[in-house]
């Protein structure tokens, strides 16, 4: 093939510009965004895929990196893996196969673990934003978030009917929810309207009378002078001694037998007598270890015992709970149930504040205490974070002296992409 003059100059200055521009190549300064899961990438302190977790704490990283594995020491210390420094150093501590942030009980210290999914805007949102599997209230971030109501199975109080959220998720918002508007009561259109006094209807699935209340739960019916209509009533309850003892949850409201207040308060000599010899109710069964009424609680667990209107079992049950203050901040699981102080609902969830205030700086009777132990410099739940370092304060939607951005979003973000 001949080529002329002219073609061997077009090619030698082509030939020039390539090696120009390869002399001007430069490395760029950070990896390449839009990933995180090389050993690059998951070692240099960036949040390089906008995820909000960096390095080692990203999933990708754990996953694909040589350098977020676990490691495992020459000698083996075997200890309870709860404290900051156990849940950072890389082990398994405890050998029950997680480590660190994987471990449950690391978990627990909500500013080194952070969750994704804790707030009612990310646990209605159907996405697994912290892709664990789990989506919305199928997450245990947002079935057991301290601050989440949207994960609830009711909407009853003046709060959850004006938040703007479908607490009990049946699709219906605050007033539009029959719990807390009655007067949205679905009736069927086929249900004739007016006194709920006949057979028919109380029997036709439809609140006749608008009063909220449906056929053999409407007094009305169950209580009607009509012996037909009573013993209809009759049929489908949970209240004689062959239905309260033969192990059917009869009338379907979810709870069997002398679990059933329609047999545990029965009217009927037989029936209590029955449900008394079964119930965990006295002293000698709420100390004997046995779960005596079958209802998956022993002891002091079951609230037959502990709210007892016995002062001698409240008396032993208070002595046993880990409910005050000492007792969920000891280290100590003094109820034996397997959960130690703010790991125990007994604690994080306790009625009381001030036992609640071990588990939770931000807690108050209102957001102006809130705001108190938020900016009072004192590590009021002894957790070793202070004021708008821990956690709670951070998050906590009645807390305004803490503006953001909340702990669990205080990380090093790529210069070039984040518009945050």
């Amino acid at each position: 093939m001949n080529m002329n003059a002219s073609t061997i100059n077009k090619l030698i200055l082509l030939a020039l510009a390539v090696v120009i521009v390869s002399c001007e190549y430069k490395r760029p300064p950070l990896p390449v965004m839009g990933y995180e899961f090389d050993d690059v990438s998951c070692s240099d302190g960036i949040d390089n895929d906008n995820d909000g977790l960096v390095d080692c704490a990203d999933t990708g990283c754990l996953e694909k990196s040589t350098l977020c594995g676990v490691s495992i020491p020459l000698n083996p210390y075997y200890e309870e893996e709860s404290s900051f420094e156990l849940c950072i150093d890389g082990q398994d501590n405890d050998d029950d196969g997680n480590f660190d942030c994987g471990d449950r009980k690391c978990q627990q210290i909500s500013e080194l673990c952070c969750g994704r999914e804790f707030t009612n805007e990310r646990c209605s949102d159907g996405i697994d934003n912290d892709d664990n599997g789990f989506t919305d209230c199928e997450d245990f971030g947002c079935s057991q978030g301290i601050f989440v109501t949207v994960c609830l199975s009711r909407e009853d109080t003046d709060e959850l009917c004006n938040d703007g959220f479908d607490n009990d998720r049946d699709g219906k918002i605050d007033m539009e929810d029959e719990e807390c508007n009655p007067e949205v009561a679905p009736t069927p259109s086929n249900v004739e309207q007016g006194e709920e006094n006949t057979l028919e209807r109380c029997q036709d699935g439809g609140d006749n009378d608008g009063n909220g209340y449906i056929d053999c739960g409407d007094f009305s019916c169950s209580r009607s002078d009509n012996q037909d209509i009573v013993a209809y009533c009759q049929s489908l309850s949970e209240a004689t001694l062959d239905q309260c003892s033969d192990g059917i949850d009869n009338d379907g409201n979810g709870f069997i037998d002398c679990g059933d207040y329609s047999c545990s308060r029965s009217d009927d000599a037989e029936v209590l007598s029955y449900c008394e010899a079964r119930l965990e109710v006295s002293l000698e069964k709420c100390s004997d270890g046995v779960d005596n009424d079958s209802n998956g609680f022993t002891d002091c667990a079951d609230y037959s015992c502990s709210r007892s209107q016995d002062p001698a079992v409240l008396s032993y049950c208070e002595d046993q709970l880990e409910a005050t203050y000492e007792r969920c901040s000891d280290g100590i699981d003094n109820d034996g149930n397997g959960f130690t102080d703010c790991a125990d609902y007994s604690c994080r969830r306790n009625n009381d504040l001030t036992v609640r205030q071990a588990c939770q700086e931000s807690v108050g009777d209102n957001p102006a205490q809130a705001d108190m132990h938020c900016s009072d410099g004192i590590d009021n739940d002894g957790d070793g974070f202070i004021d708008c370092d821990d956690w709670d304060c951070s998050y906590n939607p009645e807390v305004t002296v803490c503006p953001g951005p909340g702990v669990c979003e205080n990380v090093y973000r790529h210069p070039e992409t984040d518009d945050r």
